[in-house]
């Protein structure tokens, strides 16, 4: 199981501001942080994702085939995040749609290019 993920940046402050606006549309806000790395969560007791600058001092780099998801409860919810994204600056990977029988999702970078995901299962609403 999942307890917590985490992405390297470049400029924290700038990725802090990015996910601070993009998680509170999830419902999850910060509850870990330090002057290198700040987590958020829904829950201090639920999986959780972090943003820090790289502990060995070296510069953050994406990982090539690394993707972080986060799952919605409706393809409106997914729409709307997808599109909160690139408002805040993030780039594009897949508009919203539906992959495959029973999967919506949108694919974007966020400012550092790591890249993520934002997909639901309950295809009701499509």
């Amino acid at each position: 199981m999942i307890g917590y993920t985490t992405v390297g940046s470049n400029n924290l402050e700038k990725a802090v501001a990015f996910y601070d606006a993009f998680f509170t549309e999830l419902g999850a806000g910060r509850f870990m942080q330090e002057d290198t790395f700040v987590a958020w969560a829904v829950a201090p007791d639920k999986p959780a994702f972090s943003v820090c600058k790289p502990f060995d001092g070296n510069a953050a780099s994406i990982g090539n085939g690394t993707m972080i998801a986060f799952m919605v409860d409706s393809t409106a919810k997914v729409d709307a995040m997808y599109a909160l994204a690139m408002a805040l600056g993030g780039s594009d990977e897949g508009a919203p749609g539906k992959r495959m029988d029973g999967f919506y999702a949108a694919y974007f970078r966020d400012l550092d290019g790591n890249k993520l995901n934002i997909y639901c299962t309950n295809l009701d609403d499509a």
